[in-house]
């Protein structure tokens, strides 16, 4: 294990934690979980600490996701044991997040994506700038959105997150904000300002001098036609509404959707509505667990990481290969199986 993985120092008043895999664009491993949750659980008894800062090395981004070649890799070679122990302990630092006590900043600059918005969009303070990309992409390599992403997908306004989800679409700063996956917006421009303004200034008075009124969200003015495309229905209705909208960029997200794991794209839909009803983070997490562990365990995901990684050939053979071809006897496993490990 190795501690440059995470950097952990305090810094005057704050604890700072740095993902330090800037290659491998701070990419989440196992190792990172235990140490992000080492350091949380010392911080949170720690009275030197009034707040926690969460960034990544690098110019890239914050954090492109879990290891999914790690995850892969232990689909095919111990039935995905390694995965579940790591979904299990990367579940419950979402959750630990989301529940700490102290103020828990979260600077997504760059790219944020899967693992990475579990790291950031479950904490009380949540940054984005003008190059910020936040996305839930797991449909497009045979996965379904976890880390509580269906939890905040499920809460985003009308059907926003419904349409984020089955598109695996990124999301602007100002479409994070929109969305409930951010709060502040600063130019990225004085990020090295407000890192310095961080190591121990009061937070309030830094979010003062450094926050801006966030631009408008790009994602927020097509929302009447998405809210009319996505809004119940099954995932063929919603393809047929997209296609027949009138609208050039409702047909564009079909086609979108349609290039994506049939099977992912079924359940996906089904665990976000679910998500909504479950209402609290921890019972959504629960049920992510045992989404995750059932698609680990169906042909997509391993393929899906194959196609993009892997060979890197963009050409995916799903299986089924389309919406109807996938029942609801299979939609239905995902959420009723009991994971072991």
């Amino acid at each position: 294990m190795s501690e440059a993985e995470v950097v952990r120092e305090v810094r005057g008043s704050a604890g700072w934690l740095t993902l330090n895999r800037p290659r491998a664009l701070n990419a989440l491993t196992h190792d990172m979980v235990r140490l992000i949750d080492a350091a949380l659980a010392r911080w949170e008894q720690d009275e030197r600490i009034a707040y926690v800062v969460l960034d990544g090395a690098g110019e890239r981004g914050l954090c492109a996701g879990g290891d999914i070649r790690a995850i892969r890799d232990s689909a095919l070679t111990d039935e995905g044991a390694a995965a579940r122990a790591f979904w299990r302990d990367e579940y419950r630092l979402n959750a630990r997040i989301a529940r700490f006590p102290k103020p828990y900043v979260a600077l997504m600059d760059g790219i944020v994506m899967g693992g990475g918005v579990g790291l950031s969009a479950h904490g009380g303070v949540r940054i984005v700038t003008e190059r910020s990309r936040v996305a839930m992409p797991e449909v497009g390599i045979g996965f379904v959105p976890d880390v509580g992403g269906t939890h905040l997908l499920g809460r985003a306004p009308g059907e926003l997150g419904t349409h984020l989800a089955l598109t695996a679409d990124a999301m602007t700063g100002a479409d994070a904000v929109h969305c409930g996956f951010a709060d502040h917006f600063v130019p990225a421009a004085r990020l090295p300002e407000l890192r310095t303004a961080l190591d121990g200034r009061q937070l309030a008075d830094v979010l003062a001098e450094f926050e801006v009124p966030a631009p408008p969200s790009p994602l927020a003015e097509q929302r009447s036609w998405i809210d009319a495309c996505y809004a119940d229905g099954s995932a063929e209705v919603i393809v047929d509404r997209l296609g027949d909208s009138g609208e050039p960029a409702a047909k564009e997200a079909a086609t979108r959707i349609l290039g994506h794991s049939p099977t992912a794209v079924q359940v996906t839909l089904e665990a976000v509505r679910r998500a909504r009803a479950l209402g609290t983070l921890d019972a959504v997490l629960d049920q992510e667990y045992r989404v995750s562990c059932a698609a680990l365990a169906g042909p997509d995901f391993v393929e899906g990481v194959r196609a993009k990684l892997v060979d890197k050939d963009g050409e995916p053979r799903w299986a089924p290969g389309t919406l109807g071809g996938v029942t609801w006897a299979e939609v239905e496993r995902h959420f009723n199986i009991s994971p072991s490990g």
